[in-house]
């Protein structure tokens, strides 16, 4: 039972209990015990209570299995919602223990503090879990200890502490893997899912829970799995995927239903009416709120309990009883038991609430309020790489807020709340601790930073009802209406598969690139001459796609990259710091590559020397330094002092890590156990690089976070200090490298900046003589893209 293999142990328990059947004998008591904890860790906790209710004889009043029978009946109870009943269980098991049974304090204070975790007192359950991890490290007891671990994980989670949370749970992961604690695996990886689902990375929660639904049908636990499987409905609903989500849950209604949980079950209930209420069923939504809002009365500040009030009132708003919603989101913004989460968006709410009954100082008091309460808990959040995903789940609640500037016809306010949101992590990377302080208050003048600059801004906001784009140029700022986001996305989708293969803008591959050139830029082309410098800021699915690639259909179709220069960047704040930092004079490289290979994965590249060869020759001696073969290793580029380099370019294989982008890694020479030059010990080391050039596959990084952009290599690179970095959005091909590479040296040379160059670089391979040249085609020229620092 200990170890999660609950199917066996309760058929085994059973049969002794077939063989112990005689409530004289002290056996049948212990099977019979032990038979409802296995069902109360099966969550059928009115079975459990069932099995547990008979009274034990006199000769067990103050024995062992009285000590476990109260713990048990504790845990059913709370399970159940009999919150005064499950606090006196645990507290009789408790002095029973203390007085009979010291041995059993360490299970004792386990139970305890899932009791009060389940009843919602959080500050007695972290006290609970912590005395049992003392007790368990002091008697050895490594499932007890790996237990204790998870409970901390969860409280920390509840607590809103996800560095913490983190941190326990992998440690319990790590203990539990290391015993083959199943029961505890399952719980660990459900545990691990919820925080990074409340973190906002939701790629990483949803094969969290897919893991926590394995161990789970390892265990038998068919109730886990269920569990988790909701899990996953509440990813796909913030994703917007309501007919997935909505598939999942009916199914676990039912089963909750039969188990008696009715926390599970008014969390199940809450999360369909959600759903009903997203597709406009505001019938079914009340239904299921209703039943929901019974499971809760018991347990008023529990977070279903609030959750069911938040729904209350969205079905009030949709009813437009303005006044009954308004109650009903006070009731939750102002309640000290809810979470970060659902009081940010009852003050969204709130907010919209009061811009619809032409409200609008009132509206933009708890829209701030409400962007307010999401800073807070997103500044909580201490280690760089869960906080990069943070605003994936609050993301919509700055959308709203743009969406009611935008209405009053305040065009450039809702231009700096969408800058609130962009390139926060890397901002305050690169920060000094004083201007980190302010970031979160930033005020940024477009159209200084467009003339400082000589040149025009496209701002995107790619969004659910409504997308924008505003242009900013040195005189004016205009803004225009875009295509919702299941308009645009796939046919982003759909055009960089098709660039693969493309040979030119006349290609039958092309349609989709018109279709976005219409989409993206062509309401906002006679702010565009052909000629401009264009600074490109991207969101959501936008920041895969190079559009330089994009196709202008008159005078005859050609690409965007023949009419303008293209920078990508990440945020106005971080252009403005660009704009007044003076470039790096002096002409000095760190060149890497043309490693070993390390292993079969990352073969030789055939073309790496002649493309070291090539910008090594544009670089007098003493001010380059070359790290090449079995000197070119991670710790030689630490230890070579890059920020000395005006210049650093990388010839070798790159990773990108979707699930764990500061995992992203530079391919280097083997020393030791490691050949891995990785993200996250490059944003170590500062730098002062005009220009890094990773040579690469995927050097861009394969992930997106809402308001931060690719994450990966080139992100490192400037969150390192670099002023401009040029990273690949897909393979790099070994063939055509070094001749763009070659081509790009060669017009730095001349004075050229980093902008210019690559374009340059980039159409003398576009306008190449030979015109059956395959390095004519998109794949070979298109995937470098330059992104600008700070």
């Amino acid at each position: 039972m200990r170890r999660g293999e609950l199917k066996r142990a309760l058929e085994e328990t059973e049969t002794a209990l077939s063989h112990n059947n005689s409530r004289k004998t002290e056996w049948h008591w212990r099977f019979q015990v032990l038979k409802a904890e296995i069902l109360d860790r099966e969550g059928l906790g009115y079975e459990s209570l069932r099995v547990a209710g008979e009274e034990l004889p006199v000769s067990l009043a103050d024995s062992d299995v009285a000590v476990r029978r109260k713990l048990t009946q504790g845990l059913a109870s709370a399970r159940v919602q009999r919150s005064a009943d499950a606090v006196r269980f645990v507290t009789d098991g408790e002095a029973l223990a203390r007085a009979k049974h010291p041995e059993l304090l360490g299970e004792v204070a386990l139970k305890k503090g899932t009791v009060y975790f389940l009843t919602g007192d959080i500050v007695e359950a972290e006290s609970g879990y912590r005395k049992a991890l003392e007790i368990a490290r002091g008697q050895k007891d490594p499932i007890l200890e790996t237990s204790a671990l998870s409970g901390l994980g969860v409280v920390a989670t509840r607590n809103e502490r996800y560095d913490e949370a983190v941190e326990w749970n992998r440690a319990a992961l790590r203990l539990s893997q290391a015993i083959g604690a199943n029961y505890s695996l399952a719980q660990i990886l459900g545990n691990m899912a919820w925080s990074y689902r409340e973190l906002g990375d939701f790629e990483s929660a949803l094969a969290l829970y897919k893991q926590a639904i394995d161990a789970s049908a390892r265990s038998g636990l068919v109730e886990g799995q269920t569990y988790w499987l909701t899990g996953i409905s509440t990813v796909y609903y913030v994703q917007h995927d309501y007919e997935a989500a909505e598939a999942v849950l009916i199914q676990a209604v039912d089963l909750a239903r039969n188990q008696g949980d009715k926390r599970i079950l008014a969390e199940y209930l809450n999360d369909l009416s959600e759903i009903a209420l997203e597709e406009g069923r505001v019938d079914f939504a009340e239904q299921y709120n209703r039943e929901a809002i019974d499971l809760g009365r018991n347990v008023p500040d529990q977070p279903e309990a609030i959750a069911s009030l938040l729904v209350q009132g969205r079905i009030a708003e949709d009813k437009h009883n303005y006044s009954e919603a308004e109650r009903l989101f006070q009731r939750v913004a102002l309640n000290t038991k809810a979470d970060s989460s659902q009081k940010w968006e009852a003050q969204a709410r709130l907010a919209k609430d009061y811009a619809e009954r032409g409200s609008s100082v009132r509206a933009e008091k708890e829209f701030r309020r409400s962007l307010g309460t999401i800073e807070t808990v997103r500044s909580s959040v201490q280690a760089e790489d869960l906080r990069l995903s943070f605003l994936s789940s609050a993301i919509s609640f700055y959308n709203d807020y743009i969406e009611f500037l935008i209405l009053h016809k305040r065009i450039e306010d809702a231009l700096q709340v969408a800058e609130l949101s962009r390139a926060r992590t890397l901002a305050e990377g690169l920060a000094s601790t004083t201007e980190a302080a302010s970031v979160s208050s930033r005020s940024v003048q477009p159209r200084q930073i467009a003339q400082n600059l000589k040149a025009s801004l496209l701002f995107y906001w790619i969004g659910q009802n409504n997308s924008y784009l505003w242009v900013i140029t040195p005189t004016k700022t205009a803004y225009f209406k875009l295509p919702k986001a299941s308009e645009i996305e796939p046919v982003v989708k759909s055009y960089r598969k098709a660039l693969l293969g493309m040979r030119d803008a006349q290609d039958a591959g092309a349609s989709d690139g018109k279709q976005l050139y219409a989409m993206l830029v062509e309401p906002a082309k006679k702010l565009i001459p052909r000629g401009s410098r264009v600074i490109l800021l991207p969101a959501e699915s936008l920041y895969g796609l190079n559009f330089e690639t994009l196709i202008v259909p008159e005078p005859q179709p050609h690409f965007w990259i023949e009419d303008v220069t293209l920078t990508t960047a990440s945020s106005l704040t971080l252009l403005g710091s660009s704009a007044t930092r003076p470039a790096t004079k002096e002409k000095s490289l760190l060149l890497v590559g043309n490693t070993e290979q390390p292993n079969a994965d990352f073969p030789a590249l055939p073309q790496a020397p002649a493309e070291m060869n090539k910008i090594e020759h544009y670089f007098p001696n003493p001010n380059r330094k070359v790290l090449e073969g079995k000197q070119a290793t991670p710790t030689a580029y630490l230890s070579s002092n890059p920020e000395r380099f005006a210049y650093l370019h990388f010839v070798t294989h790159g990773t990108a890590s979707r699930t764990r982008p500061l995992e992203s890694a530079v391919i280097l020479s083997q020393e030791g156990d490691s050949y891995k030059l990785y993200a996250r010990d490059i944003v170590q080391h500062r730098l002062n690089a005009s220009l890094v050039t990773i040579s690469a596959c995927n050097g861009s990084g394969t992930r997106a976070y809402s308001g931060e952009g690719l994450v990966g290599l080139s992100w490192a690179f400037l969150r390192a200090g670099a002023h401009n970095v040029i990273g690949a959005l897909w393979e790099v091909s070994d063939a055509s490298t070094p001749q763009l590479m070659d081509a790009l040296y060669g017009e730095l040379s001349q004075g050229k900046d980093p902008a210019t160059a690559l374009r340059d670089a980039k159409l003398g391979l576009l306008h190449t003589a030979d015109s059956n040249s395959v390095f004519k085609k998109p794949f070979y020229w298109a995937p470098f893209q330059l992104y600008a620092g700070s």
